[in-house]
């Protein structure tokens, strides 16, 4: 009888730790699935084509889950509003554990469709807070390599005109059109920047022509927050910023650089939190940051030598900075002016 309540007690103690260290792993945000996790079905529903930058890098992210972490994985692009829910419903009634997409033009549809399947996990790109018990959010937090962008526009630029053509003036845009003016304005107390919204998400052609009025008007250096600005940097010659993914192939000679967000630590973190089955309604934002490896400025590519050091040092010592927290760049969500 003794060696029994010995046992039990022993069993009891290793119970209590391991419960503890998942509460610790769980808190230090570095979960890991356990090598048995059940392969889950994972379902991305996206309003633009996939080709559209913001949506492409969720995408990719989950392409990249499907090859590491298991998961099987199917989407559908090009979603309408009206759609928007029959297509979500579709997945869940299919019993694809974890549903993944941009929200923002769905925003009430979307909350709508996922308080009908509460054990089905839903985390969408959205301006609004999580909701309980499954609606977890995320958004492009890359303000911070769009500063960083913004130092080289700044320093780029000789006729101190810069520009930037981006979807609409909501929140998320904001803050990125702001953050790379700021980062120009550091540098470069003198330049002046313009702001074109072309009103859609995705529209190519209204993008390049917001750019051409921009360079006509003599900016020299344009953040091409969307598609098709640098198809009208390369016609006329003049730089450009790029945005959300590489796309130096667009311009070679044209695109310097520009923020990359990277969706894998949010999408990873994600599934392992559906794998272990603890998946809550969380803002996941946070795993977009350049601390968190979810952004960063793409590679120089042709620029790395063509870049002046002496810009590529300043901003590298910027750089450095955020990532050690001495320096915040400033999240303004105001139109800018």
């Amino acid at each position: 009888m003794t060696g029994l309540k010995v046992n039990r007690g022993w069993g009891k103690f290793f119970l209590i730790a391991a419960a503890m260290a998942t509460v610790l792993i769980l808190a230090n945000g570095s979960f890991q699935p356990a090598m048995s996790a059940e392969k889950i079905k994972v379902a991305g529903v996206f309003e633009t084509p996939i080709e559209e930058p913001w949506v492409n890098q969720i995408h990719m992210a989950l392409l990249k889950a499907e090859k590491e972490l298991g998961v099987e994985y199917t989407w559908s692009e090009s979603v309408k509003s009206a759609d928007f829910a029959r297509v979500m419903r579709e997945y869940a009634e299919k019993g694809y554990q974890l549903i993944m997409g941009d929200a923002f033009g769905a925003e009430r549809i979307a909350r709508r469709v996922a308080r009908d399947y509460p054990k089905t996990a839903f985390v969408f790109g959205s301006g609004i807070g999580p909701a309980e018990p499954n609606f977890g959010v995320f958004d492009n937090w890359i303000h911070e390599p769009a500063y960083l962008s913004g130092m080289i526009a700044g320093k780029m630029t000789k006729s101190n005109i810069i520009g930037v053509v981006a979807a609409m003036a909501i929140p998320e845009i904001n803050r990125l059109s702001n953050a790379f003016y700021a980062g120009a304005k550091y540098v470069n107390p003198d330049v002046k920047c313009k702001f074109s919204f072309i009103g859609s998400f995705f529209d190519p052609p209204k993008a390049k022509e917001a750019a051409l009025a921009q360079i006509e008007d003599g900016a020299d250096v344009v953040y091409a927050e969307r598609f098709g600005v640098i198809e009208a940097c390369v016609d006329k010659k003049v730089l450009a910023i790029s945005n959300m993914s590489d796309q130096s192939k667009l311009g070679p000679d044209t695109v310097i650089t520009g923020p990359i967000w990277d969706m894998w630590p949010t999408v990873k973190y994600v599934v392992s939190l559906v794998q272990a089955g603890v998946f809550t309604a969380q803002d996941f934002g946070g795993f977009s940051y350049m601390a968190k490896g979810g952004s960063y400025l793409a590679p120089y590519h042709k620029w790395e030598k063509k870049l002046p050091a002496a810009v590529k040092a300043l901003v590298e010592k910027r750089k450095k900075e955020i990532l050690d927290g001495t320096f915040r760049v400033d999240i303004d969500e105001s139109i800018p002016k």
